[in-house]
């Protein structure tokens, strides 16, 4: 590993994309709010999309996005502030000598109080966006807030990982753990979070990135054509988005007569609504109406102990780099 020699008041500072507060209507409304209102997410001008959301988007959302969130809500939050604030602690423990922190980009913890803290310190900070891909609709957002907020000469953005070499390790250990486990399915659909066609066509590398670090992750296992494929989940509102479609894909692999399919979600650092809900509930519910017998999802890298390791590497040759 890096060798590291931290100075007073350095910051690791890890950024997720955020959760409610509470599985209830009045908590997801406001996170919706928030997260619904970045231009980065909706790029609509804001005298038209504000009143569709506040009037039409938001009513009709929260009690069912609480539903969804109240299935899969644990003990001491959604599992997304949950696992991101293992993770941290995991992350912690690896790099001695370093404030590790985290924060959401909507929701609590509250990014920009987060980033006024690290600079107060005065020493280096590192934000590390906890996704792999880069994207104009998350990792950008964040260099927004860090834009905003921070001396461009006392911070670093990691911009992206989609193919680092510890975190392909760690993935693909733990495909081949759960296949140890559970057995083997006879196709492993790597499904991302989807975004709008015209967001790739305009330049932003996250479809390319996407099949990269699966492209990775399948030579890393060993697969051979036939037995992988790759889809986007989590389409919303209006327009073309990238394909294929996850659900499309099940149904179709249902209709072929595949029987055993398992999803894993590389694009998500740690479980959540989508995963869990979206993947584990929802699609296979669809892959079983479909002719399908078994949805095998493979759970996200959350606070392992390999995931930790890799993304403490990252930022410490970040720091390492930093002169």
């Amino acid at each position: 590993m890096t060798e590291l020699h931290p100075a007073p008041g350095d910051t690791l500072l890890l950024v997720n994309l955020g959760t409610p507060a509470a599985p209830t209507p009045e908590a997801i409304r406001t996170y919706l709010a928030e997260f619904l209102s970045d231009p980065r997410v909706v790029a609509l001008p804001r005298w038209l999309w504000q009143p569709i959301l506040r009037l039409a988007v938001l009513p009709r959302r929260s009690k069912a996005v609480a539903h969804k969130y109240e299935q899969v809500w644990m003990d001491g939050g959604s599992p997304l502030a949950v696992h991101t604030r293992r993770l941290a602690e995991a992350v912690q423990a690896r790099m001695p000598g370093v404030r590790v922190v985290h924060a959401m980009r909507y929701g609590a913890p509250v990014l920009e109080a987060e980033l006024v803290a690290a600079r107060d310190r005065d020493g280096r900070v590192v934000v590390l966006p906890l996704y792999p891909q880069y994207s104009t609709t998350t990792t950008a957002s964040v260099v927004d807030v860090v834009r905003r907020v921070m001396p461009a000469a006392q911070v670093r953005v990691v911009d992206e990982y989609s193919v680092d070499p510890g975190w392909v390790h760690a993935v693909a250990a733990s495909i081949r753990a759960h296949w140890q486990a559970n057995g083997r399915g006879e196709l492993l659909l790597f499904s991302f979070h989807g975004i709008p066609q015209r967001l790739v066509d305009a330049g932003d590398p996250y479809e390319r990135q996407c099949h990269a670090g699966a492209q990775a992750i399948v030579a890393a296992l060993g697969l051979e054509d036939g037995e992988w494929q790759t889809a986007f989940q989590s389409r919303f509102g209006a327009g073309a988005w990238l394909k294929p479609a996850t659900d499309a894909t099940l149904r179709a692999l249902a209709g072929a007569g595949t029987r055993r399919v398992d999803v894993v979600c590389p694009g998500f650092s740690a479980d959540c609504l989508e995963t869990l809900e979206e993947i584990a509930i929802q699609n296979a519910e669809l892959f079983r109406e479909h002719g399908g017998e078994t949805l095998a999802y493979i759970p996200c890298l959350n606070d392992a102990p390999a995931h930790a390791d890799a993304i403490a590497a990252i930022a410490m040759r970040e720091l390492a780099a930093w002169r």
